[in-house]
């Protein structure tokens, strides 16, 4: 490299991550005046005080409203540890699931060209779009006593709704999404080069997906997976529908919050709440930390690229 070109590498601004890059000058015009920044800045931090941070304080005042005691009472009565219980085995179920599907399911529409492509990624964004209170009707019409498979799982004695079964199959539509939708525009924008050159030089393709694909999606898989286990622990109108609300038996967290606040059962009601509150900070936590991380892989990924190039 001549001096010339190397003086004006050194004259490019340095940014965190290691790489350095010139400032154009429609960047530096969009740059805010302070009263701007500090007007915008007001505004968020006042619609999360009145849409996040009040609701969240309230919900743990009222919990422990009535003192420690009352409160460990309320966690600890044996409708609301089967509900606790019921959601996490939901959870456990569906998630997993969900991963295995989200996986498939990006590695199939980023890496190859195929008929119907648009179509399975239309039927992955269909949760979003249809409310789970009808994709829990749905499940009625399927597994219901009148439903298309009714009198067979009525003749052979296999119960769907109001049990189990019919809970984790309404979670897992709910949620199938949040998995795929997080690794498909990352493994897109990561391209096939590096899974060609792993089959040119001789490796399975399982070897490929192990020791390329997977630390590189990492952290967007992990980011997908807080999500959907989020989700599938807080939904309610989908397991609403199918659950059959018995107490002891098919009530999750959610519906056992419902159930307490319509008896005007309050303190209970917003101890066991304060539990899925709990996990909303804890996933936002988690999500931020992978945002970071995400966020300096990709900067140590341009900074890389940025040498070779130099080189």
């Amino acid at each position: 490299m001549d001096a010339q070109k190397v003086g004006q590498v050194s004259a490019i601004p340095t940014v965190p991550g290691g790489v350095q890059r010139a400032q154009l000058p429609s960047q530096r015009a969009a740059l805010e005046p302070l009263w701007v920044q500090t007007v915008l800045i007001a505004v968020a931090l006042t619609f999360l005080t009145l849409f996040l941070f009040m609701p969240l304080a309230t919900v743990f005042a009222e919990a422990f409203k009535k003192g420690w005691q009352a409160y460990l009472a309320a966690i600890v009565d044996p409708d609301a540890l089967a509900a606790i219980e019921l959601t996490v085995i939901t959870a456990g179920i569906a998630v997993p699931l969900n991963l295995v599907f989200g996986v498939s399911a990006a590695w199939c529409i980023a890496k190859f060209d195929f008929r119907g492509k648009s179509v399975l990624l239309t039927l992955i964004d269909l949760p979003f779009s249809v409310s789970p209170v009808i994709s829990g009707l749905i499940y009625v019409l399927i597994f219901g006593a009148q439903g298309w498979c009714g009198p067979w799982l009525r003749e052979h004695d296999i119960k769907i709704l109001f049990a189990v079964p019919g809970i984790v199959l309404a979670t897992i539509f709910v949620t199938f999404p949040f998995v795929a939708r997080e690794l498909i525009p990352l493994m897109q924008a990561q391209g096939n080069e590096e899974e060609e050159a792993a089959l040119v030089l001789g490796a399975s393709g399982w070897d490929t997906f192990r020791r390329v694909t997977l630390p590189n999606i990492k952290w967007g898989l992990l980011y997908g997976v807080i999500l959907c286990n989020a989700r599938a622990m807080g939904e309610f109108g989908a397991v609403s529908v199918v659950s059959g609300h018995i107490r002891g038996e098919t009530n999750t967290i959610p519906l056992q919050v419902e159930i307490l606040y319509n008896e005007y059962n309050f303190a209970a009601a917003f101890a066991v709440a304060s539990l899925l509150a709990l996990l909303a900070l804890v996933t936002l936590a988690l999500k931020s930390l992978i945002e970071w991380r995400l966020q300096e892989s990709g900067a140590d990924t341009t900074a890389t690229r940025f040498q070779e190039h130099l080189a």
